[in-house]
Parts: C-alpha cells; sequence; structure tokens
C-alpha cells in the first residue's frame, strides 16, 4: 500500500512538473523567444497543452478575470502539492504506524 501511495506521490510531482514547463513555454512564445513554427517546439507544446489543459480549463472557469494574468498554474501546483504532500504522505504515515 505504501508503494502504490509512494507511486502516485511521483505521477503528482512528475504532473506538476509539466505544468510548470507548459507555463515557462507559454510565457516563451509569448515573447517571441521561442517560434512555434519549429517542428520540436510545435510538438512539446502541442502534448504539454494536451497534458495540462484538462485541468486547467476548470480552475480558469471559476477564477476572475484578472486583466490577462493566468495564475491558473499557480493554484493547480498548490493544489497538488498539497494532495501530494497533505494526503497522501498522511495516509503513509498511516500505513506505516
Amino acid at each position: 500500500m505504501v508503494e502504490l501511495l509512494q507511486f502516485i506521490a511521483s505521477i503528482i510531482s512528475l504532473y506538476i512538473w509539466l505544468v510548470i514547463i507548459s507555463a515557462i513555454l507559454s510565457w516563451l512564445v509569448a515573447f517571441g523567444v521561442v517560434n512555434t513554427h519549429n517542428q520540436i517546439v510545435s510538438m512539446i507544446g502541442t502534448f504539454l497543452y494536451r497534458v495540462t489543459e484538462p485541468a486547467l480549463t476548470p480552475i480558469r472557469r471559476i477564477m476572475p478575470d484578472l486583466g490577462g494574468i493566468d495564475i491558473s498554474p499557480v493554484i493547480l501546483i498548490l493544489g497538488l502539492i498539497f494532495v501530494r504532500d497533505v494526503v497522501l504522505m498522511g495516509w503513509v504515515l498511516r500505513a506505516v504506524y
């Protein structure tokens, strides 16, 4: 049981990194640092969009408009950290003791 919870925590950590990379890539595209006409950048961007957008869309619907500032990745990351560190690790501690 502990191994399963640790595996789920690892998956959540990986997803947090994907959200961070997606946010950084969107900033780089917005500031013109990377070109989306590059096939590799386009493939990476499409992959990250497909992986992160299902979790970000409901948060964006709930959040008020902040004038072009999208804080949904921050809220998603904080929620995932809460689930990983508080909920899952609490279950791990209860399973061990």
